[in-house]
């Protein structure tokens, strides 16, 4: 696991996301990476991050270069530090490619632990048509400057260790807030204008981070702590354009200790950009 790189497969970047989602090709269809410490929640990677990160791993393998949809299951917390990821291709064709990855990590006995396993299929987004038939319609909540962000008080930070929050330009919904302030509404809703600190355009891969980077919906349901994600699913709709993204997030049952949340990311052209579903276990009192 720990053999040298022989080709650096990820173009110089001056992002933080994308050197931190770098990966290094060592033989054909394996990928060494390393998991940045700040884009953790608590202590846990955040499994946005680990989407992008695959999915940039994959974008290099496929003969396709975009996400279309993309399905992972996590199967064990991710730790900051190296990591090696495994691609295979699945099928090809000429308008989609399917592949799947899995990442793995050093156990403390020396042992390889896989973390995250993936299923996506690749497309070009530049080939998709113009056309749109559609009754879904943008969040409507306040523009960006009427919203909260981590410098304002009460600062509305997910409790305990969060790094990924200062990797992120996080606005929330002065609505969906009531958390930080010990009243949550007890709607099962988060809304946010998202981009990356360090003024990084969006793209097809950041917003596979989107779908997974606002606060759990859990909190304003008024339960605090993790919300580890046990499966998420990501449909890419189109290739976003320049300017913040608009997440809506929201959950309509929590049952068993386990909910959903169904995720819509906008772009500064009100184009819906992504759509996800993912399950999570509830947070534990």
């Amino acid at each position: 696991m720990s053999a040298p790189a022989t080709s650096e497969t990820s173009a110089p970047a001056t992002s933080e996301f994308d050197r931190d989602t770098a990966v290094t090709l060592r033989t054909p269809g394996v990928y060494d990476a390393e998991l940045s410490a700040g884009w953790t929640i608590i202590h846990a990677v955040n499994g946005g991050y680990l989407l992008a990160l695959l999915g940039r791993a994959l974008g290099d393998h496929l003969p396709h270069p975009d996400p279309f949809t993309i399905s992972a299951h996590y199967l064990t917390p991710s730790v900051p530090g190296p990591a090696v990821i495994r691609t295979e291709t699945v099928r090809t064709g000429r308008t989609l490619s399917t592949g799947q990855a899995s990442l793995f990590q050093l156990a403390e006995d020396g042992t390889e632990v896989e973390r995250i396993r993936v299923v996506a299929s690749y497309g070009d987004l530049d080939a998709l048509t113009d056309e749109v038939r559609t009754t879904a319609t943008p969040p409507a909540f306040p523009p960006l400057d009427r919203c909260f962000s981590a410098a304002d008080a009460p600062a509305p930070r997910i409790p305990g260790s969060s790094a990924i929050a200062d990797r992120l330009s996080l606005h929330l919904d002065p609505a969906c807030v009531g958390w930080a302030v010990g009243a949550p509404s007890g709607k099962g809703e988060m809304r946010a204008w998202f981009g990356l600190a360090d003024g990084r355009e969006p793209d097809a891969l950041s917003v596979l981070l989107a779908v997974d980077a606002l606060p759990p919906t859990s909190f304003e349901l008024g339960l605090k702590g993790w919300t580890p994600t046990v499966e998420l699913t990501t449909h890419v709709r189109c290739r976003p354009a320049p300017g913040p993204l608009r997440v809506s997030i929201t959950t309509r049952n929590l049952a068993g200790g386990f909910l959903e949340e169904d995720a819509e990311v906008w772009d500064s052209a009100d184009r819906l950009v992504a759509q996800s579903r993912q399950l999570a276990r509830a947070p534990r009192d």
